[in-house]
């Protein structure tokens, strides 16, 4: 019987399983998707039940496709959602619906913009390791906004999960957190070992500290230990499996894919550290998030970080984001007046949207030197839902310039390739100011949904001047998870070791350069020009406002 370890990943839509090899070799997966509820405008909720039941039906028609296996160790990642839970284990309600069962406030909910405001405006010395401001997409902002306009449900939740250790509580019954969560989404101090109780009596969580943190996790454990003592009887009897077997500390969705690509071995050459320090691992899905690590602590500025041993242990973190990649390309799709058309001549043809707007782009490009060029006079601004990093602005909107009086399925295929080039600069935006503070990046160690679009890819290589290096196993988000089993279950001694044993490099795309890098230069300036433009315009409403 085949020994494998379990890699449960759990995003914003699905909830995912995966059963590897000890070498990373996939034997079966399964994805089952998950409700979400938007019922107004910045309020995104799930449920924990619904994320539950997800999870047990994708890891057994995994372990179903896999065969006799016998599992060493399982491995969890998700977002990094808020999740409320009672002291019986119950869910608590998170929104004004009251409804218990919707007991999660997503990543992407953005009802906390106030609190963030304020709590940016006390200039605390946490906020130094998060990029100098903190996100209303982090967990702080949440908690202070539940205080103060559910109270009820504030004094209700004896246990303030982030989704990937609720997943490992349920799993164990143990409430141990994750490093990986604490120190990038709740203001831990990991290189110290502690929360800053200044920080939460500052912004109005005094009554936490007070408590001794104990709804927040007073046991956080660093990614390559154990959680509890392992898969517990109840949770082993939903999943199909014996009871007992090790389960690995969480990691955040976009953390587990930098584990699954980061560490490969590219061109045969092992990576040690100074290595690491050359390459940014771009998970993309809904949001992108792009992940550097160093040696020493690298302070930049809007860009979330320096985090101590949340991903790579014994090594410090930089985490750059994009709010809305995936989410954005399909608004933007999905809305423009050519879509219906489109789509149902996709569905004819048995491909999908995107493979037909490639292919439309292809023909197009006959009549351009090189396919880039077709969006010369079309621009986006992608900061439709703020940006994360590095302007660390979640006010901002995005901008379409460029466009004609028709919109067929040309023009809409045009759209998309500058929506996609938009995103690209966003992430060079994000590598050039981690490189004014000592990275040296030229390769994108790439994995998730949209790194599958190869125009996705190839205006990413062309707009960073960056190599791209893809994993032999695109699934690297539910390998990064594996990996953590694997060293849960004693398969390797580290993450490190595990890394190199199971990652493996596939393709490599290189960057063009001469015509092609001298038009991406000339568009990431006007890029950057879209912005100002946008600042511009806002302290011209302001000056009309004050002038009234």
């Amino acid at each position: 019987m085949q020994d494998v370890v379990i890699g449960i990943d759990v995003g914003t839509g699905s909830a995912r399983a995966g059963v590897f090899t000890p070498q990373g070799q996939m034997l079966g997966q399964a994805v089952r998707p998950i409700r979400m509820w938007r019922e107004q405008a910045d309020f995104v909720e799930q449920s924990t039940d619904d994320i539950w039941t997800a999870v047990v039906a994708a890891t057994k028609e995994a372990l179903a496709a896999a065969g006799p296996v016998a599992v060493k160790g399982l491995g969890f990642d998700a977002t990094c959602s808020l999740v409320l839970i009672d002291a019986k284990g119950q869910p608590v309600a998170a929104g004004p619906s009251k409804d218990d069962t919707r007991n999660v406030i997503v990543w992407m909910d953005h009802r906390a913009l106030d609190q963030a405001e304020r709590i940016n405006a006390g200039g605390h010395d946490v906020l130094r390791y998060v990029g100098g401001r903190i996100s209303l997409e982090m967990e702080t902002p949440k908690l202070l906004w539940l205080k103060e306009n559910m109270p009820e449900s504030w004094q209700r939740t004896a246990h303030f999960f982030d989704l990937p250790d609720f997943l490992t509580w349920r799993a164990t019954g143990a409430t141990s957190r994750s490093l990986c969560s604490t120190v990038c989404k709740w203001t831990y101090l990991g290189h110290e070992d502690r929360w800053d109780e200044n920080y939460f009596r500052a912004i109005g969580l005094g009554d936490l500290a007070d408590e001794g943190f104990a709804r927040l996790g007073t046991e956080v454990r660093p990614l390559g230990g154990v959680v509890g003592e392992g898969l517990s009887t109840r949770a082993a009897a939903e999943l199909g499996l014996p009871a007992g077997i090790p389960v690995g500390v969480s990691a955040i969705d976009a953390h587990a894919g930098g584990l699954g690509v980061i560490g490969a071995a590219i061109d045969g050459q092992p990576v040690d550290q100074k290595g690491l320090e050359q390459r940014v691992a771009l998970v993309g899905g809904t949001s992108s998030c792009h992940m550097a690590v160093s040696r020493e602590p690298r302070f930049v500025p809007g860009v979330w970080g320096p985090y101590y041993s949340a991903m790579v242990p014994g090594m410090w973190l930089n985490e750059g984001g994009q709010s809305a990649t995936g989410s954005l390309i399909d608004h933007v799709v999905s809305t423009h007046a050519a879509y219906a058309a489109e789509k149902k001549a996709a569905d004819a043809e048995g491909i999908t949207i995107y493979q037909r707007l490639n292919a439309r782009l292809e023909k197009l490009a006959a009549a351009v030197p090189f396919p880039a060029k077709l969006t010369e006079r079309l621009h986006v601004d992608a900061d439709f839902h703020g940006n994360r990093s590095p302007r660390a602005d979640a006010t901002l909107r995005g901008a379409i310039s460029g466009l004609q009086l028709h919109a067929n399925g040309d023009d809409l295929a045009l759209l998309y390739l500058a929506t996609i080039q938009a995103i690209a600069y966003g992430t060079r935006h994000i590598i050039e100011t981690m490189g004014e503070q000592g990275y040296t990046i030229d390769t994108i160690t790439a994995c998730g949904g949209g790194t599958k679009n190869p125009v996705f890819l190839r205006e990413h290589a062309d707009a960073c001047h960056c190599r791209i290096a893809l994993p032999k196993e695109p699934e690297a988000v539910l390998l990064g998870s594996a990996i953590l089993g694997a060293v849960a279950g004693g398969l390797y001694p580290s993450i490190e070791i595990a890394m190199a044993g199971m990652s493996a490099p596939g393709a490599l795309i290189e960057p063009a350069s001469d015509a092609v890098a001298a038009y991406h230069d000339a568009k990431y300036a006007v890029f950057k020009r879209l912005h100002e433009d946008q600042m511009a315009y806002r302290e011209l409403m302001r000056e009309t406002a004050s002038g009234d």
